[in-house]
């Protein structure tokens, strides 16, 4: 039991530190940004790359990894800005079709054992495609419900940050509390066990993948009320940055061990990092470079301390 509790609590001080680390260097080179619209400013695209984040951290919980995610993302955001914004109910209809089609997906995957990787990457072709047949060309307007809730101004706190606490905290229960939670880490985990205690992982795995399609769509739609309009490629880096988040928040591409408040941090960290760089005046040619060797830096201080744990538990 302290052997889980400690593992547990490393999955969340490493990403924790990194934040605050990033949050003192950019007040210190910033000062103006300790305020309520600097912080606005610092963490305005946190919310839809969170919300991604916990979508890439489903799949990754059984295992799999969804390499479709910012192409699919993308797709959602031409939706809201164009029928979901002219036409609700066709709007709807296309959304709740498309958590059918990434459901469908993971009944895909299951019955046929294929890559996870080689499925999704073949998806994401699709996804764009269907995103330029709707936007051709950025544009497209934003409903003023997303609009409405993605700029409101709570008291004391900005938007952003109301808004990742309430993902964390929404994610860890569903992933870490429920019953549900504990099928799909087991799946991860040790998938004979689960099968073996009577849960479909057929059905477990389809729910999964329905699940991320909901936390994706609600991504797409919470980028568009940002940005007020829409582009066929306005998140494909949500793919990269998605699995990055998970990683750096102390999840694992094997045996569901992941960490939603960690992926959430994750997330916040990322988005941090693009304006920690433009700070220090580095090429945005060489941001995504140091933003890997920022993760790099991280996930090797992870690896240090779980291998001090192991030690210590050995002695």
């Amino acid at each position: 039991m302290k052997h889980r509790l400690s593992s547990d609590t490393i999955r969340l001080i490493i990403p924790a530190l990194s934040l605050t680390i990033l949050l003192i260097s950019v007040f210190y080179l910033q000062p103006r940004a300790m305020g309520y619209l600097g912080l606005n400013l610092l963490f305005n695209l946190a919310v839809p790359i969170a919300l991604a984040t916990i979508a890439q951290m489903l799949i990754m919980t059984v295992n799999d990894l969804d390499l479709s995610m910012g192409s699919f993302v993308s797709f959602i955001a031409c939706v809201t800005a164009t029928f979901l914004q002219s036409d609700p109910a066709i709007g709807v209809a296309i959304l709740l079709l498309a958590i059918a089609v990434y459901a469908g997906l993971g009944v895909l995957i299951h019955v046929r054992d294929l890559p996870s990787i080689v499925v999704t990457l073949g998806m994401s072709f699709v996804w764009s495609g269907l995103a330029i047949l709707l936007l051709p060309a950025p544009g497209g307007h934003a409903p003023e419900w997303a609009r409405a809730v993605m700029t409101s101004r709570p008291p004391l706190v900005p938007m952003a940050i109301v808004a990742s606490v309430i993902i964390a905290l929404f994610s860890h229960f569903l992933i870490m509390r429920s019953s549900f939670g504990v099928i799909l880490r087991g799946v991860g985990g040790n998938a004979r066990s689960v099968e073996r205690a009577g849960w479909s992982i057929l059905a477990a795995r389809a729910a999964t993948y329905a699940l991320a399609a909901f936390f994706a769509i609600l991504a797409g739609i919470a980028l568009v009320g940002l940005t007020t309009s829409a582009d066929a490629n306005i998140a494909l880096r949500y793919t990269l940055l998605s699995i990055a988040a998970v990683i750096l928040g102390g999840g694992e591409f094997t045996g569901g061990r992941v960490s939603p408040i960690g992926a959430v941090i994750g997330a916040l960290t990322l988005t941090l990092a693009g304006s920690f760089l433009s700070f220090l005046r580095i090429s945005s040619d060489w941001q995504i470079g140091a933003q890997g060797a920022i993760l790099i830096v991280v996930l090797g201080l992870r690896l240090l301390l779980n291998r001090m744990e192991k030690r210590e538990k050995r002695a």
